[in-house]
């Protein structure tokens, strides 16, 4: 798979990143998008949901399309569904740690039985006429860390680029991901080497890209500081920081964030599931207290347009 120059991918988040979400983070300087993790098991029941989950616009571009499962008969008929919607690759998710799906097997359970994980890496191969990337941990545990036994068997299997979050399943999110990993990982193959896990931090991507990677993956510090892909990208370029994104152009975002969020969702009421990206829109700015208290109380898109004007008039006011 051709990447640009140290590509900048938005991670697949489980209710996070839907297509609106992809959209602000493109227009915010991510490079590369993935969809959330879709069940192939799903796709072929042709559930709707999972049906809505894949769908992509041209403006996403490159976009991939992520399924997770553990039956290769079940992929490869996935496969032929999500083709047709037009995406630019298509992820295996080896990684996800929720224990429901860990303990079927699918996802970071894949670790567990890498003859089943590498029969689905081929037949995903063969069955798709886009490249296959995957994306997948060190390992179950510390004790079992098998990462460069993978790395070596999804490069031969025909995948076009590996992703690593560098921490075991059992970790979950917790602890710090080990990046010393990724020189080892990267001396291992020679396919494109995408590094995950705990950048948060312009610098941090430099740190993975110094240790080999071809490009770096983010996914909590987005829905945290959906600005992070553009600081990277200026960091890189300058070895500055961006100046703060001003209280305007946050209101900008997220109002245009809202209007594409209540259009996707089919409805511009009851948006509750909307607040869990207000932290990341205003944290740290004076009176944030005050107006995630005032967006916690609007359930509709008027009502939280009304509350984000007020707030940024009475904030324009106190400064002049």
């Amino acid at each position: 798979m051709e990447l640009g120059d140290h590509p900048l991918f938005l991670a697949p988040m489980e209710d996070v990143t839907d297509q609106p979400f992809r959209v602000i983070c493109k227009e915010l300087g991510a490079d590369v998008l993935v969809t959330e993790f879709t069940s192939v098991e799903a796709l072929i029941r042709n559930v709707k949901k999972a049906a809505h989950r894949i769908r992509v616009l041209e403006e996403e571009r490159p976009v991939g399309v992520q399924i997770f499962g553990f039956n290769e008969d079940s992929f490869s008929k996935a496969v032929e569904i999500v083709v047709q919607q037009k995406p630019d690759f298509i992820d295996i998710n080896a990684g996800c740690c929720a224990r429901k799906h860990a303990a079927r097997g699918e996802g970071a359970g894949l670790l567990r039985d890498l003859q089943n994980f590498e029969r689905i890496v081929k037949r995903v191969v063969a069955s798709s006429p886009l490249p296959v990337t995957v994306k997948t941990r060190l390992g179950w545990d510390h004790d079992s860390i098998v990462i460069l036994e993978v790395a070596r068997m999804v490069e031969a299997a025909g995948a076009s680029a590996l992703t690593v979050h560098c921490r075991t399943k059992q970790q979950m999110y917790k602890g710090e991901a080990d990046w010393s990993w990724l020189e080892k990982i990267r001396k291992t193959i020679s396919i494109p080497l995408i590094g995950n896990g705990d950048v948060i931090e312009p610098e941090h991507a430099k740190i993975l890209l110094d240790c080999g990677c071809d490009g770096v993956m983010i996914g909590r510090a987005a829905l945290r500081n959906p600005w992070v892909f553009k600081q990277v990208r200026y960091f890189l370029k300058t070895g500055l920081k961006l100046s703060a994104i001003s209280l305007q152009e946050r209101v900008a975002i997220c109002k245009k964030h809202l209007h594409f969020y209540s259009r996707h969702q089919g409805t511009r009421d009851r948006l509750y599931a909307f607040r869990k990206f207000y932290t990341g829109y205003f944290n740290g700015i004076a009176g944030c207290a005050k107006l995630r208290a005032a967006l916690m109380t609007a359930v509709t898109a008027t009502e939280i347009e009304n509350v984000l004007d007020d707030f940024l008039r009475h904030s324009s006011a106190d400064t002049n």
